[in-house]
């Protein structure tokens, strides 16, 4: 038996607005950031791509971007997520 309510899939846990680190990887090639800049842009318009954190793996095959946004509501996560998901140059998002 659940003592607490599960939340509808319409409920959100987070309260908006909010600051949102949205962690990207994809494989080290030339475009990599600069695309993926483009698509948080889209999606956060007041995001800084001087605030872009960049880390490349031990072997430097792989690069992860983290995109710290200012999250407004539930429907622009999801459709960034949507987008960097579907993205050909993009492994991982998290």
């Amino acid at each position: 038996m659940n003592v607490f309510p599960m939340p509808q899939a319409t409920e959100s846990l987070l309260t908006f607005p909010t600051e949102f680190p949205i962690k990207v990887m994809g494989r080290t090639q030339d475009g990599f950031a600069q695309a993926i800049v483009t698509v948080v842009q889209k999606h956060a318009p007041d995001f800084d791509a001087a605030t872009v954190e960049m880390r490349a793996s031990s072997a430097g095959r792989y690069l992860s971007l983290t995109c710290t946004i200012n999250a407004v509501s539930r429907e622009q996560l999801d459709g960034l997520y949507r987008e960097l998901t579907a993205h050909p140059m993009v492994v991982m998002v998290l």
